[in-house]
């Protein structure tokens, strides 16, 4: 691999992300960010660069299964932050929800019949777009996956964290937290069917395995506060002497309120990953921990990679978002800007 290009260099770096806790504003540069390059068949760790400039006004497109929580607003601020900087035209489309793939087909096309130059996709399900994007290789549009695993079809660049490695990170810290008298955990890992929550699912069962800590029950649902609600309530009546809630950040919201309202002091949450409200529940106490894979970096790079191979720039294939686990012992020395939207942003749909 060309150790010139602008999106990637050839040496490796540390693991950790280099945190620090100052804040950016949309347009600004972002300096580099470590990930790992899977495009050799290993996970080797290197550092990322932002694409300096665009030599054109770019039309970027990109698709997202529904802007219900911080976790894809967060998102949302990356692309549109670094559509800003580049000086690119984009427009988001969202689904409305992980029950949605038809509606997230459909707009697909729309970013097809739009003239799009680039269309960057975080599917609800790769199997339900393949052929959309298998037909679209055969064009010059460039096709960049991103935060949703795409694992087999065409796209000329993609990133994602590989979420049974976050599954197996939270399970271990459960399992830490819990010692040797461990006890009962409920887990709400998302929509089944996604593909993303089995891995969870699975990462979790491997951390939590040959330990003190039992999983007594497993709960899919949709990717909401409100419709997990209903699960956390359920699991709370079925398992009065549970000891964790373990699942995604809009379940482990709910929970936050469930467990105060059913009168529980001793219930460990740990989130899979993280929004706003997981942040603010792990300064107070509330939340013991949660999985980050940098939302808004994600956003930041899937546009800087589609603005490279516009511009005929050699990238990787395969980047992975290196996890880390943020608890009450690190959440102070988090740079959030990677990780979240700023405070009162609100959803932006389309860049001039």
């Amino acid at each position: 691999m060309s150790t010139n290009h602008t999106l990637l260099s050839t040496t490796a770096l540390a693991c950790a992300v280099a945190f620090a806790p100052v804040a950016f504003a949309q347009e600004a540069e972002w300096e580099s960010f470590d990930v790992y390059n899977f495009d050799s068949g290993d996970a080797v760790e290197e550092t990322i660069a932002p694409t300096a400039s665009a030599t054109e006004k770019w039309s970027l497109c990109a698709v997202v299964p529904h802007m219900k929580d911080g976790y894809w607003i967060s998102v949302d601020y990356g692309l549109v932050a670094e559509a800003k900087r580049l000086g690119v035209e984009l427009t988001i489309l969202q689904a409305g929800g992980y029950d949605q793939l038809s509606r997230q087909v459909s707009q697909f096309d729309d970013c097809i019949a739009s003239g799009a130059d680039a269309v960057l996709i975080a599917p609800i399900s790769e199997a339900g777009l393949a052929d959309k994007i298998a037909a679209t290789a055969e064009t010059d549009v460039v096709q960049i996956g991103f935060v949703n695993p795409i694992q087999s079809a065409p796209v000329n660049s993609k990133i994602f964290v590989d979420y049974a490695t976050k599954g197996l990170q939270t399970g271990k810290f459960l399992v830490d937290h819990l010692g040797e008298e461990g006890g009962g955990a409920v887990a709400l890992p998302g929509p089944q069917g996604s593909g993303w929550a089995e891995s969870y699912m699975s990462g979790f069962e491997e951390g939590v395995a040959d330990s003190p800590v039992e999983i007594l029950e497993r709960k899919f649902g949709p990717a909401g506060v409100a419709e997990s609600l209903g699960l956390v309530e359920d699991a709370l009546q079925t398992h009065p002497d549970l000891k964790a809630i373990w699942g995604g950040a809009p379940a482990a919201e709910a929970a936050v309120g469930a467990v105060e309202e059913a009168g529980y002091d001793d219930v460990t949450i740990v989130a899979s990953y993280e929004n706003q409200t997981m942040v603010d529940s792990l300064k107070n106490g509330q939340v013991s921990a949660f999985a980050t894979e940098f939302p808004v970096m994600q956003g930041r790079i899937a546009v800087s990679l589609a603005v490279a191979v516009l511009q005929g720039e050699e990238v990787p294939q395969h980047l992975g978002v290196i996890p880390q686990m943020v608890t009450t012992e690190n959440v102070e020395d988090i740079d959030l800007t990677t990780v979240l939207a700023p405070v009162g942003f609100r959803p932006e749909f389309s860049v001039d």
